[in-house]
């Protein structure tokens, strides 16, 4: 971990809500606005949410970033849990293997810049996520 990531270990709920106030803090210290700041905390509940329901254990990692003048905050969730066997359908609206209404990946999907997916059943699972200050 490098100077100035926030790492969380998801392991309950209470977990869940302290990586979306670190997420939000680390948003509004950058600038965004308070809606921006909304999405990054809520994209940051989902995928915490999927660590703990798919998982039980895992990592939200966060971290200011910067691609010339632009600056933005990437979340980095990862888990050793049974993986995705098929990310595009995991990706679809209302696929669920939980029995919720399927909007986590696609929701996340919609409310960040840039998403990238990796999953290996058996191995886990990570999503890195950008959004990039308007």
């Amino acid at each position: 971990m490098s100077a100035g990531e926030i790492r969380v270990a998801i392991k309950s709920d209470q977990d869940i809500v302290l990586a979306r106030q670190k997420g939000r803090a680390l948003a509004t210290e950058l600038g965004f606005s308070a809606v921006d700041a909304t999405f990054v905390a809520t994209a940051i509940s989902e995928l915490a949410r999927n660590i703990l329901v798919y998982a039980r254990k895992g990592d939200i990692t966060l971290r200011a970033v910067q691609r010339s003048t632009r600056k933005g905050i990437e979340i980095l969730a990862c888990d050793d849990g049974p993986g995705i066997p098929d990310v595009p359908l995991a990706l679809r609206d209302g696929f669920s293997t939980s029995g919720s209404l399927g909007l986590g990946l696609p929701g996340v999907r919609r409310l960040m810049d840039e998403f990238e997916i990796t999953s290996q059943p058996g191995r886990g699972t990570t999503v890195t996520v950008k959004r990039w200050r308007q």
